[in-house]
């Protein structure tokens, strides 16, 4: 049993402690908001928060979390009122949307330690997290706005 606070709930998974926590996430405790991309931590369609920092949960093991917080997509906010989900939606930014719930994780680290950050800086943080429609102009708008409304 590997006990961890899942979008501010306690859980205890009965799983090996060297499961990948995305399987643990979307296998086990249900959350099918992350996503699978690559396997390898390359892509960031798996992207959560472990304590506040956006990490590959498919690179990460279960009794790496132990006792700490993990948010995913779904634990951001209850109702999609995150100023990232509400920017998103209002810009329209996804094309598949698979790889979306990476980004927004992605983005959402960036903004809770730099409320306005400049464009320079949000293409920095954003790099490494791959859309392979090509939404980045939209990304970045919808960063943007998210930080011009949070």
């Amino acid at each position: 049993m590997v006990s961890f606070k899942l979008n501010g709930r306690q859980v205890s998974l009965d799983v090996p402690g060297t499961t990948p926590l995305l399987w643990a996430i979307r296998d086990v405790a249900g959350l099918t908001g992350t996503k699978y991309g690559c396997g390898a931590g390359l892509c960031g369609a798996c992207t959560v928060h472990i304590d506040g920092v956006a990490l590959r949960s498919c690179q990460t093991t279960v009794s790496e979390v132990a006792n700490k917080a993990v948010t995913t997509i779904e634990g951001l906010s209850k109702d999609s009122s995150h100023p990232l989900q509400k920017a998103w939606v209002d810009l329209q930014v996804p094309q598949c949307g698979y790889c979306q719930s990476g980004q927004i994780m992605k983005a959402a680290e960036l903004l809770a330690k730099n409320k306005a950050p400049s464009r320079e800086e949000i293409v920095t943080h954003m790099d490494g997290n791959i859309c392979r429609c090509g939404t980045y102009h939209k990304i970045i708008a919808a960063i943007q706005t998210a930080a011009k409304g949070a």
